[in-house]
């Protein structure tokens, strides 16, 4: 059973999440989040902190449910991949938030819980351990792979809309895409 000061604060912290999601860290605005969240203002700064503090907490909670859902295996790469644009394109505000720190200059928040995350520390030791046993290219660092991968499940997502929107290919056709190609450029 939670208790009604951590549902307060998942109310605060979802209505954060499609605030900054919409309209990023320099858009959002305190008083829409506590609105959507059925409290007062001051509410959020009990609970939460202050506006960079939320975002940073929205963040951490994007960040670690996105490696907790997409389930990076090192051994499947290309299956990673596939369930990276799978995610992402069923819950694009998961990656709005990161690409609105990026945007706004916000990196050091962004980094500071996914570069230190957990399971991404895991993940690129069991992309090393799979490239020492010649499972996966080792001419290129771990993290680098890592980038390819997620740079490639989530390019129609960042490319251009006029790109996007005249393209007939079907969803299921573009994440075949992404897993052959993630499965060609990890190959040894």
């Amino acid at each position: 059973m939670t208790t009604p000061g951590a549902q307060t604060k998942a109310r605060i912290l979802a209505a954060g999440r499609a605030e900054f999601a919409s309209f990023g860290f320099a858009g959002a605005r305190i008083d829409r989040i506590a609105d959507a969240a059925s409290v007062n203002k001051e509410r959020i700064y009990a609970h939460v902190g202050d506006k960079q503090v939320l975002f940073a907490a929205v963040v951490a909670a994007n960040s670690a449910e996105l490696y907790r859902t997409i389930a990076l295996d090192a051994a499947d790469l290309p299956g990673s991949a596939g369930r990276i644009f799978d995610h992402l394109t069923a819950q694009p505000e998961n990656l709005r938030i990161l690409d609105w720190a990026r945007l706004e200059g916000l990196d050091e928040i962004a980094a500071t819980f996914d570069l230190r995350h957990p399971d991404r520390a895991a993940l690129l030791d069991s992309i090393a351990q799979s490239q020492r046993a010649g499972l996966v290219r080792a001419d290129v660092s771990p993290n680098d792979v890592l980038v390819s991968i997620f740079a490639i499940a989530t390019a129609w997502m960042h490319a251009p809309r006029h790109l996007v929107e005249a393209q007939v290919s079907p969803e299921g056709a573009r994440r075949a895409l992404v897993v052959e190609s993630v499965r060609r450029i990890v190959a040894p």
